[in-house]
């Protein structure tokens, strides 16, 4: 067990408070649901039936293509593969893109799990680095230097998890010129926070390279235990039909969906915007509250344009491990350290805004003193 993971345990052993400033888990924090909607929903007598469809089911997909309409986005529900999750998406993707050994171009800092769902493919993951200048953006230059012979797709996330950038208009034409594919994450799309007008609704607004578009309920209806994602192919269309039927071979071996979820899916995203619009609402007052809140002292927020995640800035005086175990030995804080998100430098820890206000606001306080107490 890890330093941070036994000092946990010692807390919450304790009978301590715990201000836990990492919960992102919609379930547990409060976010109210349409809850009779989504019970009926299941309780639809198809939900009886085993129909398996490899793709997913016509009613299913032609839901999400309309959902997708309502924010502003035109897609083919033809070209959409349904998924239990976006891991098992970023696996086939995986296995259709790569041979063993080829490598695969991540973010970093970002998603922690990408390394490990490339190596699970038996592929290798290359890291690019985000850099930051006011605002976080690819650095081209370094991305540039780790495309190789083997090199077969890039990965972007937008917005980053957990930096918040979204991915600009100018970004991805740089990244179709080297044309590889690109699998874009695009789960926290919908949660805007403080978006440039030169950002991307999605990675399919380019048709010059193949793509893929990643999405779920888990983020976007908060329902992360319906256990449904799916994929949108963008690009040149024999690619499109080339690569959609190959995932459809892959996905007929899998059949993974569960048939409640697919049944229910027109109305659960008909009935998403009783959670996702109190998610916004959170994630919009949590990131206005650190901003005040860290106002005159030590520590920064860096920009968040969309997403559920924050950045803060630690002064340098101690090594990201010390502030974390510190801060939840001495103050009963808990926060993520950058390094599990492969932060270049130090001091950072990120924090949820999905937190609930109040518990984020004596935590950040509790936060704030212990920062002063040391400098």
């Amino acid at each position: 067990m890890n330093p941070l993971a036994l000092e946990l345990e010692r807390v919450r052993s304790s009978g301590r408070p715990l201000y836990d400033l990492t919960r992102s888990n919609p379930t547990e924090v409060g976010v109210p649901f349409a809850a009779e909607r989504i019970r009926a929903a299941l309780a639809a007598p198809e939900v009886l039936r085993y129909r398996p469809d490899a793709l997913g089911p016509s009613s299913a997909r032609a839901a999400i293509a309309a959902d997708a309409r309502g924010d502003g986005l035109v897609i083919d529900p033809e070209r959409i593969l349904i998924t239990a999750s976006t891991s098992e998406a970023y696996g086939l993707l995986f296995k259709l893109l790569c041979d063993p050994d080829d490598e695969i171009l991540v973010p970093q800092p970002s998603y922690p799990l990408f390394e490990q769902l490339v190596r699970l493919e038996c592929a290798r993951a290359v890291m690019y680095p985000l850099g930051f200048d006011e605002r976080w953006f690819i650095d081209f230059a370094e991305l540039e230097q780790r495309i190789g012979p083997r090199s077969r797709a890039i990965v972007v996330v937008s917005p980053n998890n957990p930096t918040g950038n979204y991915l600009k208009r100018s970004e991805l034409a740089r990244l179709a010129e080297f044309g590889l594919p690109i699998v874009s994450d695009e789960v926290f799309a919908s949660y805007s926070i403080d978006a440039p007008v030169d950002c991307v609704r999605s990675v399919l607004e380019t048709a010059h390279v193949l793509n893929f578009a990643l999405s779920g309920l888990s983020k976007l209806a908060a329902l992360p235990q319906m256990k449904l994602a799916w994929t949108t192919l963008g690009g040149p269309s024999e690619q499109v039909r080339e690569a959609l039927s190959r995932l459809e071979l892959m996905a007929d071996a899998y059949l993974s969906p569960s048939t409640p979820a697919l049944v229910a899916l027109p109305e659960l995203l008909a009935a998403r915007h009783v959670s996702s619009s109190h998610v916004l609402g959170r994630v919009r007052h949590n990131a206005a509250a650190l901003r005040a809140g860290v106002s005159g002292s030590a520590v920064s927020v860096l920009p968040i344009e969309g997403g559920w995640y924050a950045v803060l800035r630690l002064p340098a005086l101690q090594s990201e491990e010390d502030w974390v175990l510190s801060l939840l030995r001495e103050r009963s804080v808990l926060v993520q350290p950058g390094f599990f998100y492969d932060f270049a430098r130090e001091a950072y820890v990120v924090v949820s805004l999905l937190t609930p206000e109040a518990e984020l606001a004596e935590g950040l306080e509790r936060l704030l003193l212990h920062v002063a107490s040391r400098c």
